[in-house]
């Protein structure tokens, strides 16, 4: 299952900026290289970034009562507790619904009736090829999560119309997550969800 959009993903044909040497500054899975390339002026200069390759999943659950299921989050680098959806990496060689599916479970006991790709986003374009591949999840049955033991998860099962107070308030403080609600409020008004 894809969204129309997963398959613009790739890089052009022409550049206008060439590749004259590559240095690999850290290993796998935080892979980060430093390029010395010739800019499209003639001017050489190095760039520091994450190459294409790390994926992310991002999931908007909502219940076959018409319920999103957000989760409060505490996030260390903020020292604070942030309203988001569920999220996590994919893993290598998992499929996208799989890894959708599994986060779902892991971080609110989720089961998903349906899947909605989104579309696609590069969050960081100026630094990094991530990734990040959205869903929506219909029909969310909650069971027990499995956290992390890294995670402090608290699920917030809110009617859609309160995500969507939330997120026009300015009260979900996650890029990623805003944008997601942003591209799913067209499917679920036209499935009468909103």
């Amino acid at each position: 299952m894809r969204h129309p959009n997963w398959d613009d993903l790739h890089p052009d044909e022409t550049q206008p900026w060439e590749a004259l040497e590559s240095v690999t500054l850290s290993p796998p899975p935080r892979l980060f290289v430093r390029d010395r390339v010739r800019l499209h002026t003639g001017t050489v200069t190095e760039y520091t970034y994450r190459p294409r390759g790390p994926r992310a999943v991002f999931v908007l659950p909502v219940t076959g009562a018409g319920e999103a299921v957000l989760i409060r989050q505490y996030r260390y680098p903020l020292g604070a507790w942030i309203t988001e959806i569920v999220a996590g990496g994919i893993e290598s060689g998992e499929d996208v619904t799989d890894a959708a599916a599994r986060e779902l479970r892991e971080e609110i006991g989720g089961e998903a009736a349906e899947w909605v790709p989104l579309p696609a986003v590069y969050p960081q374009p100026s630094i990094s090829g991530v990734v990040f591949l959205p869903l929506l999840a219909l029909g969310v049955t909650l069971g027990a999560a499995a956290h992390e033991e890294s995670e402090l998860i608290e699920p917030v099962t809110v009617p859609l119309t309160e995500a969507y107070r939330r997120l026009h308030a300015g009260e979900i403080h996650d890029a990623t997550s805003s944008l997601v609600l942003f591209h799913a409020l067209p499917e679920l008004q036209r499935r009468g969800l909103l």
